[in-house]
């Protein structure tokens, strides 16, 4: 008699939460065994990760674009790839190629480096736009099409791309739509003094990547995508991102502003950044730090504005001291609360 008909049921396990602060944590002090001072860029690049977006670095050579990326496989444990983009560099130098085998008689289809879990585009804007555009699909369905075929990527997935702001000869500018396609743009910038005093330190006998070692599992970072989803938006809060996002697209200096999917963006990058902080509700200073790196790179300028030096990142500043925030009420005699109070809290406009 089986145990279905002696009505005897097996327990139903619960899925296992996952501690998001904790484990970002133990992530960010892996990476920061490589990348020194640079916090800040570092919990960016996490935020884009567990949102499931992918990151656009823009800086000059040096300063740690590559080491950022290796960093960060090595920590999660994922496979990691790099393609060093040319303009001789083909599209099935990225997605792989169908291959005859002639002992079987067969086509056997061979993967590009489009297949590891991470994967570094280095001076991405020094390739043809042909293959540029191969990265689309990858990024934006998490699949490539060869030869007629749909091969799924394997979660979790990051694309990485570094460009150089400085040297435009022989490049070909990202098209709006694939720049559109980076959930977040960031620049590391130089380190201080002492900070680099330390990585050559650091760096005397051999180099900390190499002994780098996995603190996280791809599960568990999936665990965290999902999580995040789960952090409450107040319609006060997700008003307020909306209005920033729909100012961009009404100002006089932009020709251009962010679609509406920046909108989503926005929204999900202030719920992975709230989950990072440990918090299951977003706040509008979430929304106010993200908006920088979220839609300044989305943002076409019209020409006469570039001609007076007018730069995305001063429009956005100035969109987010004019909308009006929104604030939590309070009753007379009630003190300020802490961040673990409910986010179910009425907002009113300031």
């Amino acid at each position: 008699m089986s145990k279905s008909e002696s009505g005897s049921e097996q327990p139903v396990k619960e899925p296992r939460r996952i501690d998001v602060p904790a484990m970002t944590s133990k992530v960010l002090a892996n990476m920061e065994k490589v990348i020194l001072g640079k916090r800040y860029q570092l919990t960016l690049a996490l935020v884009a990760y567990l949102c499931e977006g992918h990151i656009l670095l823009q800086d000059v050579p040096g300063v740690a674009k590559t080491m950022l990326a290796r960093a960060l496989a090595r920590s999660i444990g994922c496979t990691f790839k790099r393609v060093q983009c040319t303009p001789d560099l083909l599209p099935t130098d990225v997605t792989g190629v169908s291959v005859f085998n002639q002992k079987s008689g067969e086509f056997e289809f061979r993967p590009g480096p489009i297949f590891a879990q991470t994967v570094l585009a280095d001076e991405i804007n020094r390739t043809t736009p042909r293959t540029q555009s191969a990265l689309l699909e990858a990024m934006g369905e998490r699949r490539v099409s060869v030869d007629g075929q749909t091969y799924t990527l394997k979660a979790p997935f990051l694309v990485i791309a570094t460009q150089n702001p400085i040297d435009h000869e022989g490049t070909f500018p990202l098209p709006e739509a694939q720049l559109d396609r980076f959930l977040i743009r960031l620049s590391l910038g130089y380190p201080s003094l002492d900070e680099e005093g330390q990585m050559l330190q650091r760096l005397q006998h051999s180099h900390p990547i190499d002994d780098l070692a996995p603190v996280a599992t791809a599960a568990e970072v999936l665990a965290c995508q999902e999580a995040v989803r789960e952090v409450h938006v107040d319609d006060k809060v997700q008003r307020y991102l909306l209005e920033v996002v729909h100012a961009t697209r009404d100002h006089d200096d932009v020709h251009l502003g962010g679609s509406p999917r920046a909108s989503i963006a926005l929204f999900r990058t202030a719920q992975a950044l709230a989950a990072i902080a440990g918090r299951n509700f977003i706040l509008p200073d979430d929304v106010k730090r993200m908006a920088l790196p979220v839609l300044a790179h989305r943002l076409i300028l019209r020409p006469e504005s570039r001609l007076r030096k007018v730069t995305p990142a001063a429009i956005v500043n100035e969109i987010l001291t004019e909308v009006s925030v929104p604030m939590k009420e309070r009753k007379r005699g009630e003190g300020v609360r802490g961040q673990e109070e409910d986010a179910e809290d009425f907002f009113t406009d300031r």
